[in-house]
């Protein structure tokens, strides 16, 4: 596969958005301006940026706890998720979500799932829903390694294959469920042997390299939209920070995560930029500049945001239609 000029610019941009977006953020949660958790995606961006390049602004997008990156990339502008990071009013989910929970009905997308494996139900349930209201949409639904060892993992596979529902899903195995080692908890660690278990189609991809994450995703979707039912898709990756902002990282050696950081997402595709002669032509600096400028707008706007008022302390906590 080969790309164009404009969707090489469109790849580096995007994953270099990500990339000084949550390094800022972590910038701030030092500095107490984003209180809460805070899980960085630092280091996968490269799954993210290829698999949601595949689908259309109508497919729905369910994510993990892990989904800052996602959030922008489905088409929530940077200041929003910012806000949202910040707990402030003008967040996406109204400041009352934080890291954890972005939402955008607008965009489709469902969360920001805090629960380990808890996206996968709800993705098979939409996925349900347009199939019997004879929506033509996609539903992906990204989670963690960690979550293939949740029981929502078997029951979502199950139903999906046997009720044939528009879902991909794209498991981003990263080798640590928190702090434990894939081979330390899972009885098969070949993800994708499993998933076919259930009969789906399922295939295993660089996660570190956009350019075969998207022609990986593009097959998916459209073996998904042809009507052949769900696709199984294990992106290998690997997040160069702590599993959150409270984790010690004791579990794995510096010379490990090096190892990685050499063949990271940002790194892989500059070489192949290289190698394709497109490097020079894309103007990497003044996409540095411009996403400097980007984040830090999103920054101030978080900064000049609002806080909600106490007395809406109760607000949505049942629907406003519940008279009794």
């Amino acid at each position: 596969m080969s790309l164009s000029l404009e969707k090489a610019k469109q790849f580096y941009r995007q994953m270099l958005l990500c990339r000084r977006f949550e390094e800022k953020s972590a910038e701030l949660y030092t500095e107490q301006k984003i209180r809460g958790f805070l899980h960085l995606y630092i280091g996968e961006e490269a799954v993210a940026t290829g698999i949601i390049d595949a689908i259309e602004p109508d497919d729905g997008v369910v994510a993990t706890y892990r989904e800052h990156c996602h959030a922008i990339l489905k088409g929530i502008p940077p200041e929003k998720v910012m806000a949202e990071l910040y707990g402030k009013m003008e967040g996406c989910s109204r400041g009352r979500g934080g890291s954890m929970h972005l939402f955008d009905k607008e965009k489709n997308f469902y969360g920001g799932y805090a629960i380990v494996g808890g996206g996968l139900p709800l993705a098979v349930g939409i996925a349900l829903a347009d199939k019997r209201m004879g929506r033509k949409r996609v539903t992906v639904c990204f989670f963690g390694d960690g979550a293939v060892a949740e029981g929502e993992f078997h029951e979502s596979m199950n139903l999906a294959q046997l009720w044939e529902l528009p879902v991909l899903f794209v498991c981003e195995n990263n080798l640590y469920g928190m702090g434990t080692y894939i081979e330390r908890a899972e009885s098969e660690p070949d993800l994708v042997k499993k998933a076919k278990s259930y009969r789906m189609e399922a295939h295993r991809v660089d996660g570190m390299d956009v350019v075969k994450v998207n022609d990986a995703a593009k097959k998916a979707v459209a073996h998904i939209r042809s009507g052949k039912g769900p696709v199984f898709l294990e992106c290998q990756t690997y997040r160069f920070r702590a599993h959150s902002m409270f984790d010690p990282d004791r579990y794995r050696t510096k010379k490990e995560i090096e190892a990685w950081k050499e063949k990271g997402p940002i790194v892989t595709f500059r070489k192949y930029l290289q190698k394709k002669e497109m490097w020079e032509k894309i103007d990497a600096a003044a996409i540095e500049k411009a996403i400097e400028e980007e984040v830090e707008k999103a920054v101030d706007f978080a900064e000049k945001g609002t806080w909600e008022p106490v007395s809406d302390l109760t607000k949505f906590v049942y629907s406003e239609e519940v008279t009794s």
